[in-house]
């Protein structure tokens, strides 16, 4: 009786050791004692830094607020009446998106526009103050290369309006 005993205490002996073993294993590879590079897919596809090389957008696809216009027919026409309202929310969206380029009078003395090599444009000026309200748009929905950025990831459809209307009042 006293060997089969000693059996299975030999057996559950070796099964322990054999689970403290697998254990000891698994916890090493848990709290990244032993570190193994596996293989990612995300790691191989080319990656893109913020506002970096842009992908266009994709053809015939329509932004959650609605087309903001279609291209290769012309200008749009300014959906936005200028009331209180929208010349509110244009004030304060130029104040925060545009003023430190443009200034807060519009006049292209913003802080930082020393410090450009291509200075902000007068928006209070003859020339820009001529364009319609949709070449306004087009031009702070996709920007001007080397001298404005595109900013139609910073502001929605109708808040680009409201800022157009705001401009109209800088004269």
């Amino acid at each position: 009786m006293s060997t089969s005993w000693n059996v299975i205490f030999k057996r559950l002996g070796v099964v322990f050791a054999v689970v403290v073993v697998l254990f000891g294993i698994t916890m090493l590879f848990t709290y990244d004692v032993i570190k193994i590079q596996w293989v990612s897919f995300m790691g191989l596809q080319p990656s893109y830094e913020p506002m970096e090389d842009p992908l266009p957008v994709a053809t015939e696809s329509i932004p959650i607020e609605g087309p903001a216009f279609i291209p290769n027919m012309g200008a749009p026409q300014n959906p936005v009446p200028a009331d209180q309202v929208s010349l509110a929310r244009g004030s304060e969206l130029f104040q925060i998106n545009c003023a430190v380029c443009h200034g807060s009078g519009g006049k292209g003395d913003g802080t930082v526009a020393s410090f450009l090599q291509n200075k902000p444009a007068n928006l209070t000026s003859p020339a820009v103050q001529f364009l319609s309200d949709g070449a306004i748009f087009l031009t702070i929905t996709n920007g001007i290369p080397g001298f404005m950025p595109a900013l139609n990831e910073n502001l929605t459809v109708r808040e680009r309006w409201d800022v157009v209307n705001f401009v109209r009042t800088l004269k």
